[in-house]
């Protein structure tokens, strides 16, 4: 089954009161373009992170984000009890000095600069990677389940465009041997004309005429090579999977059956059969649509 390259994966975790969340998102790309974002603590992990992800992906613009979230460890708080008392000292001589009222209270003082800091909890990177690695491949397994879900609809869409291409090609077959008779007795009539207005009919002519209106006119081969693309295109859908992209290759046949609704277009004499190659290509263009999207 074909995946698609646009998808979305998350997943927590938290180790020694750390909590990280890691976020996968990818969108279409000719190639595997993958960058990750990792918090500066983490740094030093950032290829390791990669090997991870491009063991899962094949192609695609992704962008893998770490961020620190609150975890279960505690921020600690330290008084520096020196600097609260030079305040206080520095309260009182003032007091004194001027006659002020009541000194500094606890609430007052504590909200002073310098008196109180926070501590933050010291993260340990190397006791984190084992958690993050797990959480990195749960979220990429969540964005692979929503590329192939993703995937599944866009190979039901495909394969109804291809029946519709299919139906065309029996179109056109049917439709080829008409224009052809139609050339021959236009040229059987032009023929005959001529006789009536000089007397003369070369038998031999005509049919080198018509032989070459309908060697001109034929596109038998052509129709032979589009129905083989679209049972090759049909094969090459089937046979995809995870670590087996086959977006180049549909993307490759896709050519092939534009090179060849191009040569039915330019043998294209009758104006049905020419409504109808503008019909297939403005198929074919649909379907180029949603393959730049396959992985």
């Amino acid at each position: 089954m074909i995946h698609s390259m646009t998808g979305f994966g998350r997943a927590r975790c938290e180790s020694g009161g750390v909590g990280l969340e890691v976020e996968v998102r990818s969108v279409n790309h000719r190639h595997l373009d993958l960058r990750v974002r990792l918090p500066r603590v983490l740094a030093d992990h950032e290829a390791e992170i990669k090997q991870r992800v491009k063991g899962l992906l094949s192609r695609g613009k992704v962008d893998v984000t770490v961020g620190l979230t609150p975890g279960t460890a505690t921020t600690s708080v330290e008084i520096d009890e020196g600097v609260a008392e030079r305040y206080v000292r520095a309260s009182e001589r003032l007091r004194e000095r001027h006659g002020l009222g009541a000194g500094l209270d606890a609430a007052a003082l504590l909200a002073l600069p310098g008196v109180v800091r926070t501590v933050e909890t010291e993260i340990d990177a190397d006791r984190l990677m084992g958690p993050l690695a797990d959480a990195v491949d749960e979220a990429t397994r969540a964005l692979l389940a929503m590329r192939a879900a993703e995937g599944e609809s866009l190979s039901i869409e495909l394969e109804g465009r291809l029946d519709r291409v299919e139906a065309l090609a029996e179109s056109f077959e049917a439709r080829a041997q008409e224009v052809v008779a139609v050339a021959r007795q236009r040229l059987r009539k032009r023929a005959e004309q001529i006789e009536r207005e000089v007397g003369l009919l070369d038998e031999a002519r005509l049919h080198q005429e018509i032989v070459i209106a309908a060697d001109r006119l034929d596109i038998t081969e052509e129709l032979v090579r589009l129905k083989s693309h679209v049972a090759q295109f049909r094969e090459t859908l089937r046979s995809a999977g995870i670590g087996h992209p086959v977006g180049r290759r549909l993307d490759f046949l896709l050519q092939e059956l534009g090179r060849e609704a191009n040569t039915v277009g330019s043998k294209a004499s009758d104006a049905p059969l020419a409504q109808d190659v503008v019909e297939l290509k403005t198929e074919l263009e649909r379907i180029r649509e949603q393959v730049q999207n396959v992985e």
